[in-house]
């Protein structure tokens, strides 16, 4: 059975692989000269920079992909755990260091607030009966039929996934603070904390139960560790040219023609690129349903992201691994992200620094570093030509002040993406940086199905399908294609 996969993300790496353990033969294509989509590496005067995703849960999931042809991660890959998970810094200077360690957590907890203490350990138990419905049992099966979604709502209803992961957060917890470090998770995988099912709050359990980790040589090591397995399994790798166009006959799949005019036919096509870009671009958008064309036209997409990239000749000693730094307003600066699209000053933002743990990602003496904003997609009709440079002063003016110390003639690299670069570059609508938002009417049988429901023939992976946005939802994306394909 031919099968050719569109992209080289996550999804469509571990697609890929589980497909050819299956006896399919498989193509991969991708359009940049180098594999990984959100994933890719960037290299600059010997800094490496990862471009995305820089925390590493659920390494198991990356261990099955090996051991389907009998053979071990750790002959390709070296990932390790960290003891700090994320620094928490406030306006007012305070820290917080997340982590593993329970003894350690329940210390920092009472120094704040005495009184959330119990209400920590019973949000902890909560997210973990979440987690082992909402992971455990349905992250990586099929939600094509509308009976299996309604056979689930009652447990679903049980879970309060009619609440935000912030309200469920503060029926547990009173201190805003501690409700800002627990409500956080959402923003990892594309979705405001204030509209985000609950379900989500299975993140905080699965950080928990595997803890945080971190692949040397950055996550880049990863995509390169499968690719010299699929070379080794002989699944052909295609980079550096474009799918312009799915072939489809009364909406049977027939392959897909590429933008050099050759034409390669398939069974089955697997798109790890965002669904709603294939439907639109790919394929004949006026084919559908009435159903459909209604979902898809309603969807709400997620924020857009301005990373910048830099690195320094100072070293930051005392910057963690991952630190997460919060600004005055939370709930207000989501909705302006969020609902109103606009860009305000009072920013928070995530610091990536992994030479805090792995030296070989910069020069000797020099430190390496991105940022990661949230920002509105483009809906928000930003020029980011004209925003782009603000922002990025805006962000360093901001880090100096608050991490790190003469940050602005310490600078010897540096650039930044914006919504932009997902838009043309990624090929996500709106140039949103998660695809879809994760709320409980776009979870399960409400994303984009894994198996398309217009083309026979036609499979998705990754971010805008079924589990979701994040390393292990896109891995687990792959799983559920498994089952169907």
């Amino acid at each position: 059975m031919k099968t050719v996969i569109v992209g080289s993300g996550f999804g469509g790496l571990s697609a890929a692989l589980r497909l050819k353990a299956k006896g399919h033969d498989v193509t991969l294509i991708e359009k940049h000269k180098d594999l990984g989509g959100r994933a890719r590496v960037f290299e600059k005067n010997g800094f490496k920079f990862d471009a995305g995703p820089t925390v590493i849960t659920a390494p198991y999931l990356i261990n099955e992909l090996f051991q389907l042809f009998g053979k071990k991660a750790e002959d390709y890959l070296n990932i390790k755990p960290l003891q700090t998970w994320y620094q928490f810094v406030f306006e007012d200077g305070y820290k917080f260091d997340y982590s593993g360690d329970e003894k350690e957590m329940k210390r920092q907890i009472s120094e704040v607030s005495n009184e959330d203490v119990d209400g920590y350990l019973d949000l902890v138990n909560f997210t973990k009966r979440i987690f082992d419905k909402g992971y455990m049992e349905l992250s990586d099966v099929p939600f094509n039929k509308p009976f299996f979604m309604l056979k689930q709502i009652p447990s679903l209803l049980k879970l309060k996934s009619y609440k935000s992961v912030y309200s469920l957060v503060s029926s547990f917890v009173k201190n805003e603070k501690l409700r800002r470090i627990f409500s956080m998770h959402p923003l990892l995988v594309g979705g405001n904390p204030f509209t985000t099912t609950s379900i989500y709050g299975l993140i905080l359990y699965l950080e928990k139960k595997w803890g945080i980790h971190y692949s040397m040589g950055g996550t880049g090591n990863i995509v390169k560790g499968l690719e010299t397995l699929m070379i080794e399994e002989n699944i052909e790798v295609i980079k550096g040219v474009e799918v312009k166009r799915i072939i489809e006959e009364n909406k049977n799949i027939k392959g897909v023609e590429l933008n050099n005019g050759e034409k390669i036919l398939a069974d089955n096509v697997v798109c790890n690129a965002d669904p709603p870009g294939v439907y639109e671009k790919l394929l004949n958008k006026k084919k559908g349903n009435l159903f459909f064309n209604w979902k898809r036209n309603r969807m709400d997409y997620s924020m857009g992201l301005f990373v910048y990239y830099f690195g320094t000749k100072k070293v930051y000693n005392d910057v963690e691994h991952h630190t997460i730094k919060f600004g005055n307003k939370y709930k207000e600066h989501l909705d302006d992200i969020f609902n109103k699209k606009k860009l305000n000053d009072d920013i928070s933002y995530y610091l990536h620094r992994p030479t805090a743990t792995d030296k070989s990602m910069a020069p000797e003496g020099n430190d390496c570093f991105y940022v990661l904003v949230p920002v509105p997609n483009n809906q928000s009709n930003i020029n980011w030509s004209i925003e782009g440079e603000k922002i990025k002063k805006l962000v360093v003016r901001k880090m100096q002040d608050d991490l790190l110390p003469d940050l602005e003639k310490n600078i010897v690299e540096d650039f930044y993406l914006s919504p932009d670069y997902f838009e043309n570059d990624l090929n996500t609508k709106f140039g949103s940086g998660f695809s879809i938002q994760p709320k409980f009417t776009q979870s399960a049988y409400f994303r984009f199905h894994n198996k398309s429901e217009i083309y026979k023939g036609l499979y998705f992976v990754g971010a805008g399908t079924h589990p979701g946005a994040g390393v292990p939802g896109v891995l687990s994306s792959a799983k559920v294609l498994d089952k169907i394909l």
